[in-house]
């Protein structure tokens, strides 16, 4: 499995910009489902298919947070630039 995987603590009201230069699933995921997601596993996540850049992703609390960029066992390549703001709390 090929995946850009970039990891947070984020706290109350922190948001997540992600720039991409392809279209690209971005998902979201907690510890529990990004050990999941790992293993091939069914998995729950905030985020989805993303063809128009950038996306914004807010989690639902504060804590650990891995966001894994993909392109769905499709050839090609893409690039990220990801970072992390304070949104209205």
């Amino acid at each position: 499995m090929n995946y850009l995987h970039y990891k947070f603590d984020l706290g109350p009201g922190e948001i997540i910009k992600v720039a991409l230069d392809n279209g690209a699933n971005v998902r979201l995921l907690d510890e529990v489902n990004f050990s999941k997601y790992t293993r091939g596993e069914r998995h729950t996540y905030r985020g989805g298919l993303v063809r128009q850049s950038p996306a914004r992703l807010a989690p639902p609390r504060p804590g650990r947070w891995h966001l894994v960029i993909d392109l769905g066992g499709y050839p090609g390549s893409v690039r990220a630039s990801v970072s992390t703001y304070q949104g209205a709390t």
